[in-house]
């Protein structure tokens, strides 16, 4: 498998990738990470894990997001990832979502690591949706490399200390998703922007990338979750989306925050996978708020009367991952 390095061309020439597989399983090769993680190996928080500051820049203050759809996607999965984007921000939830919520969550992100790293202002990070795109016809085919990526990317207007959000419909295949990643991160470190992307894995490989709303493929077999929008792709998503975005901010051009080889490197959520609530263990996702009228599991409220699933963040103090639940 190719090197991103040597795949990008443009944004690769100093291009970051970060991978997530957002699940009780880490299903990665072990020629993909220093590692050297077996194919089908439970995924174990590190006991005492050394993620620390590189000293160098994060994304702060105002960040903006621009999204391209590329595929088909529903107005109501859409609304699944711009609200929780737009909850993201305390400013923005109107009125406040009850706790917990999706804006505790970015608030420990900051808490944790923003408000730590050189250079950092009072004001916090603060996400602003600013453009979608939508690509519905797949002009690139339905078959994209790692290279396609950031000239996705490109195409959603990303702009300086930004983030464009490239998210690929369920019947869109990359390179590596399912078998190696449910999503990765990536950069411009010239032009100080970054990129995420993350694919729709309801019909591909809903138990690897949008576990625990399904059974995963290998591994214990814990009942499937029920998901807070009733979408498992959607829901899925949001997982991802969390994770990567994360890490596009705490260590966007591959010397923030970040344990390891800084081309596989562990980051604020994937230092924690699988886990989700107090408790949590391999195959357990831990102890989570349920719905009484729809029976969906979440840890996260958001905007317009949204529940989400989000990852734990891995506290660098104290080496645990911290919890919402």
């Amino acid at each position: 498998m190719a090197s991103p390095h040597s795949c990008f061309r443009g944004w690769q020439s100093t291009s970051h990738v970060a991978v997530a597989l957002v699940s009780v399983l880490i299903l990665s090769s072990a020629r993909l990470s220093a590692g050297g993680r077996s194919l089908l190996e439970l995924y174990k928080p590190p006991a005492s894990a050394l993620l620390t500051y590189h000293n160098g820049a994060v994304l702060q203050g105002r960040i903006p997001v621009s999204i391209i759809w590329y595929g088909r996607f529903t107005p109501a999965q859409k609304a699944v990832v711009t609200d929780f984007l737009g909850s993201l921000t305390t400013a923005a939830a109107s009125p406040l979502a009850p706790s917990p919520s999706v804006s505790q969550w970015w608030s420990t992100i900051d808490q944790l690591y923003l408000s730590k790293a050189r250079g950092s202002g009072s004001g916090g990070a603060r996400v602003a949706l600013v453009g979608q795109a939508t690509d519905e016809g797949c002009s690139l085919g339905k078959r994209l490399t790692l290279a396609q990526l950031p000239q996705l990317a490109a195409r959603a207007g990303p702009r300086k200390g930004g983030i464009a959000l490239v998210l690929t419909a369920q019947d869109v295949g990359v390179d590596g998703f399912c078998t190696s990643r449910c999503g990765l991160h990536g950069s411009d470190a010239r032009a100080g922007t970054a990129y995420v992307w993350v694919g729709n894995s309801a019909t591909q490989c809903p138990g690897q990338c949008a576990w625990p709303f399904h059974r995963p493929l290998y591994g214990p077999q814990t009942p499937a979750l029920v998901p807070p929008s009733g979408d498992v792709g959607a829901d899925g998503m949001v997982i991802n989306v969390a994770s990567m975005v994360a890490g596009a901010v705490t260590n966007p051009f591959r010397d923030g925050f970040y344990q390891g080889d800084k081309d596989a490197p562990l980051e604020a959520a994937t230092a924690c996978t699988g886990v989700y609530g107090s408790g949590a263990y391999p195959g357990f996702a831990g102890n989570l708020a349920v719905d009484p009228a729809t029976g969906a599991s979440y840890n996260a409220n958001g905007a317009n009367g949204r529940k989400y699933l989000l990852p734990a963040l891995f506290d660098p103090a104290t080496s645990t991952c911290s919890t919402l639940v």
